[in-house]
């Protein structure tokens, strides 16, 4: 049971309703919340348990809430399982700051606050630009590579082979989609999101977040946790600083942190999250990998039985 590696969800994963049935059934769920809500000064909680939808999905408004949603699930797992060690952590994207909370690497509240600015400033970011990001599947990276430059867009998330994300301007991505076939690609989708997320129309995003790091106490992670944008364990202060900063306009290796987390020999996972986004991933990276799902009472409970 201790050879666990905790895996935190990205941007998407958010629903409605998100930890409302913790809340009714757990003191430590329903303080984290009001904790999160004292913390930022509004109602996260109503908008993750109420909505409506397009308030959740706002960059400033998800990113936060899938931070607590994730902190919490971690917090009912361990009060079930108090010999529960986990051995590594990792997280998609934002999951990243999940993950280092989890950690240890600095306290839920300043996580919090970073989270909901860096959501902020993405969001800016967002309005301040016309992006666009597209999946390309059956393609391999140097294909992708190769169709990303000539379209003048960058490569925003290596999630499984054969799954790849490009993000840049909207004709950049409308020219890579309508190509794609020609560099070799199978199919190319274009995404239904708010802007071009981990491409270089987020820098000012990166510089924002940036000069907020820096205020930001930092310990080394009690766990080794695998960052995005080098798809290895960091553990001292600065160099974490460097990849939660440039993870930002950088791509997220997600297939290679995996490979990294299994390569350290670990192949049991826990999902904490909405949905099963990651459990899929992993399971096209390593069909021979355990993914344990949590994201709400029912799943939480089958997970601790499974893990018992």
């Amino acid at each position: 049971m201790s050879d666990v590696v905790i895996l935190f969800s990205g941007q998407g994963a958010q629903k409605v309703g998100m930890g409302k049935d913790w809340v009714e059934h757990s003191a430590t769920a329903l303080g984290m919340v009001r904790r999160a809500d004292d913390v930022l000064g509004y109602g996260l909680s109503e908008v993750m348990f109420e909505g409506p939808e397009d308030e959740l999905t706002r960059t400033s408004r998800c990113q936060p809430a899938l931070y607590l949603h994730g902190l919490m699930g971690l917090a009912l797992l361990r009060e079930r399982l108090p010999n529960l060690r986990p051995v590594a952590a990792a997280g998609l994207s934002l999951g990243e700051f999940t993950a280092h909370a989890a950690a240890g690497t600095f306290s839920f509240e300043d996580g919090l606050k970073l989270v909901s600015r860096r959501g902020t400033f993405m969001e800016e970011a967002c309005e301040a630009t016309t992006g666009a990001m597209a999946a390309l599947i059956g393609g391999d990276e140097a294909q992708v590579r190769a169709l990303a430059e000539s379209a003048g867009v960058d490569v925003a998330n290596l999630n499984a082979p054969g799954q790849i994300v490009l993000s840049g301007a909207v004709a950049g991505i409308d020219d890579a989609v309508a190509r794609a076939k020609d560099f070799g690609i199978r199919r190319a989708i274009k995404l239904n999101v708010a802007g071009a997320y981990h491409s270089r129309l987020m820098q000012s995003a990166q510089d924002q977040l940036a000069a907020e790091l820096v205020g930001v106490a930092m310990e080394t992670p009690g766990i080794p946790v695998v960052c995005n944008f080098e798809a290895r364990a960091v553990s001292e202060a600065g160099e974490i600083r460097s990849m939660l900063e440039r993870q930002v306009t950088g791509s997220v290796r997600w297939m290679e942190s995996i490979q990294a987390l299994i390569g350290m020999g670990h192949r049991t996972f826990v999902e904490l999250g909405p949905g099963k986004v990651i459990a899929g991933l992993v399971g096209k990276i390593d069909k021979d990998a355990t993914v344990h799902s949590i994201e709400d009472l029912a799943s939480l409970e089958q997970a601790v039985e499974a893990l018992f």
